[in-house]
């Protein structure tokens, strides 16, 4: 049977009725204007669209109030129709993108606002090329499809992140008293534009994750500043206008809770804490929950989530390299499928509405930002230097020479939009409407999930028999899996390498990742298993602020889990086992460390050892440093000895300065091959 009900969660124009797969047998209809059950009408437009999915499995978000924001940021949407970008509906028929996010429950649209992204010549930076006149139009159209404006001042030329915060080329010389007023006077223009274009601007955020810097300043009264006078326009402009603020990395608690302290410090003016949240680098969707509702009820602010966005293939649209591709350095909680990318938005949804009241809402990132028409790069290329539609264009050079001036190009976000790359909506945009509802079919398999073989060199491969699928509603089952032929006997006998076999389970393609490795003699060496009674730390005079194991792939060389470290007022430990169990033989030790320290102090004493006996051991060290954010350092020392019945003590010592932080990982004891590499340094001290 199905269920049929009307939402009137949006704006007044917008009325909807929406049909959806129920498993309970029954119907149920609440309406104030009827409609055909099955479709949604959208008064403005007079066009329907049919929302019943019969593939698309949605449990229901309980208790969801029914001005939940459920939003969308479409910054770039004007220069992609400029370049000839065009939007369906779910028949196929050319469609308004903003009547089809209407009609599919979207009920809130974001848009990035920079303050001059153009060169000298007038040609524009890229990334939408957003000003404040491409804000009016958007929010216009917004307006007339029945959407609300949330407004994104980066106060920036260009991009802003916790990485950039660059002033914007006008305020370059003021002083924080010059670039008050500025702010001030730019905010409250803006808006006054915004107000006369028709925008129905609900929401202003002041900054774009502003993680402690914004707008060129890095200290925190002069953010607060800032921010200050943004509020004050606000208020004064827009009075029923709710004022947001801006962090990302929720996965680093401590840190989000000392952004809402400081703001509490200064007493800034302002109703809603927003997050960033991408599954990829920013935690468990619990942790976000924590993190949001201590805020809420510590400072009582309302809480949201301003960014989120997954993956619905890996597929690559305009060959312009994508921030989520084929190499695997991010998290990968769902599958990358329609059904995972629709699984990930509505546990996202549940995540905010959890936190209670003061939950109210998440905004997609860039749901529509497709290649652009032409059959080569040169094509697209020109697309994107005359209508802004890729990331950057050759032109934000003077701006940001050193990274966008570089590295510009297309999009990077195509396979993570909530249309395919012809611009036809995919069934999980669905998700907007259904996670209202419900839509609980009868799960089938969705995905394969990849298998993981680690073997030592010597010894036989073998293959799962099974493989697990990934399905529907997020459960998982073994299913018998048939590989393609494989020399597993080459393997075995070969040198360290990893392979790649393929194989079905059902009808849908897997793989097994084979890592043929040396025999490792350290005991739990990447800290996977839960019993790590075998490691000891010490936490020299207290000093180091937190140790403890992360699970974090990001920050992991093998697995989940890794060492991690950060010291406030600097970090001094020793990490260490004793390996008693190992053949006399001559070894190799290393050990993989990253990290960085904020305060910009550069002395520190970093090594590994190794310790051979239990009296009066032999001690060998080889060095590393903190050298930045995944900069992995791998130290290596040479010819240790062991005797028959010896113990070797391998561990790490870690001492630097201010606000040093990083993870160690991979400890690996192997038998010696070959010889030390000749140097004019003795690699053991």
């Amino acid at each position: 049977m199905n269920i049929a009900r009307k939402l009137c969660a949006a704006a007044a124009a917008v009325s909807v009725v929406i049909t959806a797969g129920c498993t309970n047998g029954t119907t149920a209809e609440t309406s104030a204007q009827q409609t055909t059950a099955g479709t949604i009408e959208h008064e403005p437009s007079g066009r329907t669209v049919n929302v019943t999915s019969d593939t698309l499995y949605v449990r229901k978000v309980d208790g969801l109030a029914e001005d939940f924001i459920l939003g969308a940021d479409i910054s770039s949407v004007l220069s992609l129709e400029r370049s000839g970008v065009k939007f369906y509906d779910y028949d196929g028929n050319e469609n308004d993108l903003f009547d089809t996010l209407a009609q599919s429950g979207v009920n809130y649209i974001r848009v990035r606002v920079w303050n001059d992204p153009y060169d000298s010549a007038g040609n524009g930076y890229g990334g939408g090329n957003c000003d404040i006149d491409a804000a009016c139009e958007i929010g216009r159209r917004a307006a007339e499809a029945g959407m609300k404006l949330l407004v994104d001042f980066h106060y920036s030329d260009f991009w802003a992140d916790p990485g950039k915060q660059m002033t914007p080329k006008a305020w370059k010389d003021m002083d924080i008293d010059e670039k008050k007023h500025a702010l001030y006077e730019y905010t409250k223009d803006c808006l006054a534009k915004l107000k006369a274009a028709g925008a129905d601007v609900g929401m202003v955020q002041l900054g774009n994750e502003t993680n402690g810097k914004m707008c060129g300043e890095k200290i925190w009264m002069n953010i607060y500043y800032l921010m200050a006078e943004g509020s004050r326009a606000v208020r004064e402009e827009l009075p029923g206008a709710l004022v947001a603020v801006h962090f990302t990395n929720p996965e680093s608690k401590d840190n989000m809770l000392k952004y809402a302290s400081k703001l509490a410090y200064y007493d800034l003016d302002y109703d809603v804490f927003a997050s960033s949240y991408y599954p990829y680098w920013h935690g468990t969707l619990e942790n976000l929950t924590s993190v949001l509702g201590e805020i809420s009820s510590t400072y009582g602010k309302k809480v949201m989530v301003a960014e989120t966005s997954y993956a619905y293939t890996l597929a690559d649209g305009d060959g312009s390299g994508n921030s989520i591709g084929d190499v695997v350095n991010y998290e990968k909680p769902y599958p990358f499928t329609v059904q995972g990318q629709s699984r990930e938005l509505r546990d996202i949804v549940e995540a905010v509405a959890k936190v209670g009241e003061s939950g109210i809402g998440v905004f997609w990132w860039e749901p529509a930002w497709l290649p652009v028409p032409g059959e080569d790069w040169a094509e697209r290329s020109a697309l994107w230097e005359k209508f802004g539609s890729g990331w950057a264009s050759s032109f934000s050079a003077e701006y940001d020479p050193d990274d966008a001036g570089v590295y510009y190009g297309g999009s990077s976000w195509e396979n993570q939009a909530m249309f395919d790359f012809a611009g036809k909506p995919l069934e999980s945009l669905k998700t907007w409407v259904l996670v209202r509802i419900g839509n609980e079919l009868e799960p089938v398999p969705d995905a394969i999930k990849d298998s993981e073989l680690t073997v030592k060199l010597g010894e036989p491969v073998k293959l799962p028999d099974k493989a697990y699928a990934i399905y529907t509603d997020g459960s998982e089952k073994p299913l018998d899996v048939e590989w393609e032929p494989a020399d597993l006997d080459a393997m075995t006998n070969g040198e360290p390498a990893n392979y790649t076999v393929s194989g079905k389970a059902g009808d849908m393609d897997t793989v097994c990742r084979i890592h043929m490795v040396d025999a490792n003699y350290a005991v739990n060496s990447s800290f996977e298993d839960e019993d790590r009674s075998m490691w000891s730390i010490e936490n020299i005079n207290d000093k180091t602020t937190q140790i403890d194991y992360q699970k974090k792939a990001l920050d992991s060389v093998t697995g989940e889990y890794a060492l991690h470290f950060w010291g406030e007022n600097g970090t001094e430990f020793s990490a260490y086992e004793t390996v008693t169990d190992i053949p006399a033989g001559t070894y190799t030790l290393t050990a993989s460390i990253q990290g960085g320290i904020d305060s910009g102090e550069t002395e520190q004493d970093i090594h590994i050892f190794a310790e051979v006996g239990d009296s009066d051991p032999i001690v060998l060290n080889a060095p590393a440093e903190l050298s930045g954010y995944a900069h992995w350092q791998e130290p290596k020392i040479w010819d240790i000895r062991v005797e028959e019945g010896q113990s070797v003590t391998i561990g790490v010592y870690v001492k630097a300065g201010k606000g040093s932080w990083g993870t160690i990982d991979d400890f690996l004891l192997n038998p010696q091959k070959g010889d030390p590499p000749a140097r004019d340094d003795d690699p053991s001290i």
